[in-house]
Order: C-alpha cells, then structure tokens, then sequence
C-alpha cells in the first residue's frame, strides 16, 4: 500500500481487482456524468493561496464533527455494496476509520448489517438512513440502528427515484453477481482473490433488508428493486417523523440548493451535508463545491455544514473547508482504497486525503483546520 501515492493510483488498483460491475456502480454516474466529472473539475480549479516564512511547526489537523472530537475534519460516507468491493466492506472500512479516529458511514444498502458491523467493532459508527413505502420497516431500520448505539443517522434526502446509471444497466448488475452472462463469469473468474474475499464474507446480499421486504427473497437487479420501493412521496413531513422516531443527532444528506438548506435548518437537524449524491443522481445539477458557499452563507450556524461530492485529495478537503465546511464527506476515495486492499486500503485512502491536507496547510501557512477560510484561497 505505501507504494500507493494518491487516490488515483488506488482507483487503478481498485478497478484490476474488482469486476467490473461492481466498480463501475462505485465509479460512475449518472446520464452523461456530467456532473459526476464537474465535482472533481470545479474543485481543482479553486487556487489555494502559498504563504511563506510563516512558522507552522506546530499543526493540528483535529477537528470536532457534530461535538465529537475527530483527528480529520473527515467522514467516510455511506457507500453500498461495500461488502462486493471486498468481503466484509463495511466492516474492514469502518474498522480503518475507527483506528484513524474518524467517523464511519454505514449504508441502508450495505451488504454486512448494522448487527454485523456493530458486533464487529469497538466503537459507534453512523447510520445511512433511505425512506422506502414500507415505513414500518423503516420504523424497525431506525430502531436497529439505536439498538446498535449508532452515534447519528444520515437521513439521504435526494433519492426519492433513482437516477438512471447507464453502466449499472449495461452490466446487468445483480447481488450477488448472477454467472449466467459469460462475460459476467469470466470477469469473476479472472479474479479469485475477490472471490475468495466475498465467500469468505458473512454475507453476498443487502443484509439490513434481505428477507423483510419484498423481493429481497430472490436475485434481482438493484435498479428495478429500488424503483418499487424507495417512496417518491418522501417529504419535510417525513423529516419531522424520522427526528422524533430517532430522537438523536440527525443529518440531512443531498441538499443542493439555498431554500433547502434554509428549510433543513429549521428543521432542529444537527447538521446538512451539501451533496449531489455523488453525480449519480441529477445530471446537470451544479457541483457541490458551487453551491457549498452559498449555502453556508444562507445558514450561518443555524446547522453544521458537511460537504461531499468530488474529494480526490487532501487539497480538495482544505478548499471545502475554506468554502464553508466543517468537515467533509469522501465516498469513493476510500472504497477505491477497500477495492484495492481491503481494510489496509481503506487506512491507505484515509492516509492520503490527511497527509496531503498536512502538506497543504504547511504550504498555505495554517496551523489548524478551524483556522482555514476563504482567505486561504485564491479567489
């Protein structure tokens, strides 16, 4: 892993080792993936401003998330199907995340649930919350997740309908992966290290649902599973239930726009996460890094700010921070970094993002995270 120098080499390390519908479902976007590429672009474009003779011996990367201290202003987002990155996902990244001291993610469609992963690891973890029809069963998720002393729930807000991935379609992706296509076969084949991996896992399907809802039952491609069951009539109401259901720090992941925003913080959640779901939802909805400043402006401290969306480096972490972040969100950094060497990957991914924001704060004259700010840039 050392030799691993920057999330891009992780990613190619990543896409060698994994089948290919499985890291392109973490890998790609929506439509034209458009917007997917404008989060990394428009992040890269922000100059970051050199100072020098500024004495910086002494830095500190510590941050606090939602009151609780972190060594990284950084989370590892909810991200699903970790478990068919590599066997275990969920448990490998959220024990890397935890030995790092930084928050972890679990996702509503992970492949280890949140008894395997709680009964795994030695601290609390979040939860990813997604509102499906059957709101009984999100009534038990919400219990699961208190049960399991989940630290906070990521409520995902921007995922009503799916967005159409063209890839994920192409590749008639199913979990787990149906060997009846030959090129599905052959591309497993190909890979016995993955396959040993998943096998030895605890699970190979959705362990939060399978086997209480619907369909779960069988084999199925996760696009038609989620059209029939995540709630398009999902609403601010709905919000209101889930905070008193849960009763704990709340999140509201996907807020894209101003009004929102304003509206999210009324709502007595602890914190929003500006995101576009990664790209992978609207294509041609702006970048995060966009509308990341005015959205902080419009809210102030009314609600703690996170931001995710096109984090490749640790550069990309110090420019959301001088835009407005407390603390960034970063998906497919580290499950490149899970694809590529399993839980020593994902350590390796998170290395990286807080050795490069080390580096970046020297070179800019910064002593510490909460004192990054839009004059740290060139604007």
């Amino acid at each position: 892993m050392k030799t691993m120098t920057c999330i891009e080499d992780l990613r190619q390390a990543a896409r060698r080792k994994v089948p290919r519908a499985f890291f392109e479902y973490a890998d790609g976007g929506a439509y034209t993936e458009g917007t997917l590429c404008a989060n990394s672009a428009d992040l890269r474009r922000i100059k970051l401003r050199q100072r020098v003779l500024v004495d910086v011996a002494a830095r500190s990367m510590k941050a606090t998330i939602l009151g609780e201290p972190a060594a990284l202003p950084l989370v590892l987002a909810p991200v699903g199907l970790c478990g068919m990155q590599r066997g275990d996902g969920e448990i490998l990244a959220c024990r890397a995340a935890q030995q790092a001291g930084i928050p972890f993610t679990l996702s509503t469609m992970s492949i280890c649930s949140i008894e395997d992963v709680a009964g795994a690891v030695k601290k609390p973890f979040w939860f990813q919350l997604y509102v499906m029809k059957d709101r009984g069963f999100i009534r038990s998720l919400v219990e699961r997740a208190a049960a399991a002393q989940c630290s906070a729930l990521v409520l995902t807000v921007d995922l009503q309908v799916l967005g159409q991935r063209h890839k994920d379609i192409k590749n008639g992706m199913t979990v787990p992966p149906e060997l009846t296509r030959l090129d599905t076969l052959i591309d497993v084949a190909t890979k016995p290290a993955w396959a040993l991996s998943v096998l030895r896992g605890k699970r190979r399907t959705f362990g939060n649902i399978a086997g209480h809802l619907a369909g779960m039952a069988n084999v199925n491609t996760l696009s038609r599973w989620i059209a029939g069951q995540f709630d398009p009539a999902l609403n601010w109401k709905d919000v209101e239930w889930i905070a008193g259901l849960w009763g704990g720090k709340l999140i509201l992941k996907g807020i894209l726009d101003v009004e929102d925003a304003r509206i999210a913080a009324k709502t007595g959640a602890a914190g929003l996460v500006v995101s576009n779901h990664g790209g992978r939802q609207l294509d041609g909805a702006p970048s995060t890094i966009s509308m990341l400043p005015k959205i902080a402006d419009a809210v102030g401290s009314d609600i703690e700010v996170m931001f995710d969306g096109g984090i490749r480096s640790g550069q990309d972490v110090f420019r959301a921070l001088a835009l407005g972040a407390r603390a960034c969100m970063s998906g497919r950094a580290y499950i490149y970094g899970l694809g590529a060497g399993g839980q020593a990957g994902v350590a390796r991914a998170i290395e990286i993002l807080g050795d490069e924001l080390d580096i970046t704060m020297a070179l800019t004259g910064t002593k510490s995270v909460g004192d990054i700010g839009r004059d740290s840039l060139v604007l």
